[in-house]
């Protein structure tokens, strides 16, 4: 088995790949724009809607975060932490965690890896240990792809390049085990 379990399923992925055709294709089709299907696509309309939609969808923190909440109190009741909290805002992570012994860790949430959000981190001053913690949603995303991709091209060059410690990393893609993506260790 691979370190990356999970697997695009690739009748999806072909049904992601065939409807992304058909809506650049036929989009000039779509709403009440008024414009003829070559002036459609050459102003900014197709593109800033599908921009926005996608960065909609990125943005898009709420579930994550309540995932990760409920798994910080499960780990503060069961005592494998000793409380955590949400950061201050306007800084690059999102949580800090009081360790038992007394020690801090800061965790920072980034969605799948193989995007930019990977290279943005700062490991804040006092922090004992600093986890990137990857939570992605996509389900035309490639698991094993993204976890290489952000790995090798994206995190490893910000840690040489920028000369950052990051003690850990969690690889959590929330899609497994869904109608989008079956997880091989439930099969």
């Amino acid at each position: 088995m691979s370190v990356i379990p999970c697997e695009q399923d690739p009748s999806v992925r072909q049904q992601i790949a065939e409807f992304a055709e058909v809506l650049k294709t036929q989009a000039h089709k779509l709403g009440d724009h008024g414009l003829a299907e070559k002036d459609f696509y050459a102003s900014p309309i197709f593109r800033g809607a599908i921009q926005q939609v996608r960065g909609e969808f990125a943005a898009a923190m709420r579930g994550k975060r309540e995932f990760v909440q409920h798994i910080l109190n499960h780990m503060e009741d069961r005592g494998f932490i000793a409380g955590w909290d949400r950061a201050k805002r306007g800084v690059l992570h999102d949580y800090v965690v009081t360790l038992p012994s007394g020690r801090t860790a800061i965790i920072d949430l980034k969605g799948c890896l193989d995007g930019d959000n990977s290279k943005i981190f700062e490991r804040p001053e006092g922090a004992d240990e600093f986890v990137l913690w990857s939570l992605c949603t996509n389900v035309g995303a490639d698991p094993r792809r993204n976890a290489w991709s952000g790995v090798h091209t994206r995190i490893s060059a910000q840690i040489i390049a920028r000369n950052q410690r990051v003690d850990g990393l969690v690889i959590w893609d929330m899609v497994c085990g869904t109608i989008g993506r079956a997880c091989p260790k439930l099969l």
